[in-house]
């Protein structure tokens, strides 16, 4: 069992987990994920990229939104609880290696496991500048220890109620303009990555995506997280998570996802009417 050492809400949906998994921490490196199962009863695993570790303490730092029933149910787990299974470190660790100037987009949740690849990138004296996207101020994660961390923090809102109001695909492209980066790398929702790698393609940049699909097994046997990358088919967990965004089918990708959304719909209000019943039973009993 792994203990939740620390629960804290960092916006309306997105909550912040610090759990005991010794093992995976001294093994874990940037860009790589795991499969938690949050009870032995409820069997579903949901993929989380590692957001932060701390080897000598030996724990793993999960982010997530509640927006499934599973994520509901994880979001409700307190500190000193115990999660039943998380399996990694998966996928394949970003490639860090000195080449000048990188730049990291992260949109929305996005930026959280943007945090250990910035940490690489600077571990090995590249420049890194990081540009954060959310809809709102009160959606903006991790602006703290990107600040800490990257040589530049450009903060972009929809609304404009905290840095600048637009997308992040506009200071990408003035920085690909005016000074063109030796890589990319975008993390956030699929539009956001689609777009942000069409920015960077005229300019020849290359560009890294971190993909999130839907996930089972971790061993790529179950096919749930298959995607088309420069016309051949791989597996997220096995191939990825990160791929070249120039080549992801795009389209093909987010057909896939969106053929899981009523489903999901129907499981979260089950979800929520359940947790309603039990409050009610609960009062009922007082």
């Amino acid at each position: 069992m792994f203990e939740i050492i620390e629960k804290r809400q960092l916006s309306a949906d997105v909550y912040y987990m610090k759990v005991s998994a010794p093992e995976i921490a001294r093994n874990r490196k940037a860009g790589q994920f795991v499969l938690v199962q949050i009870d032995v009863e409820y069997g579903e695993r949901i993929p989380l990229t590692i957001a932060d570790a701390n080897a000598k303490e030996g724990w793993i730092a999960l982010v997530f939104q509640a927006v499934g029933a599973t994520t509901l149910k994880l979001s409700r787990k307190k500190e000193g609880e115990s999660l039943a299974v998380i399996l990694g470190p998966l996928g394949n660790p970003t490639h860090i290696e000195k080449k000048g100037t990188v730049v990291c987009v992260g949109g929305g949740i996005g930026v959280a496991p943007l945090h250990p690849i910035v940490q690489a990138h600077k571990a090995v004296g590249n420049k890194v500048i990081v540009i954060m996207g959310a809809r709102n101020k009160d959606l903006i994660i991790f602006e703290k220890e990107m600040r800490e961390l990257a040589d530049e923090v450009i903060l972009m809102t929809d609304d404009g109620s905290a840095g600048t109001k637009g997308l992040v695909t506009e200071p990408l492209k003035t920085i690909c303009e005016n000074s063109k980066p030796d890589e990319v790398v975008a993390i956030g929702p699929p539009i956001m990555m689609k777009f942000c790698a069409a920015t960077t393609e005229p300019f020849q940049v290359p560009t890294t995506v971190s993909l999130n699909t839907i996930m089972i097994d971790g061993t790529g046997m179950c096919g749930g997280c298959r995607v088309t990358v420069g016309g051949k088919t791989k597996f997220v967990c096995v191939d990825g998570p990160e791929f070249d965004g120039h080549q992801v089918d795009w389209a093909n990708m987010m057909m896939r996802m969106k053929a899981f959304k009523d489903r999901e719909a129907e499981d979260l209000h089950k979800c929520r009417m359940e947790t309603q019943a039990e409050k009610l039973a609960a009062e009922g009993a007082k």
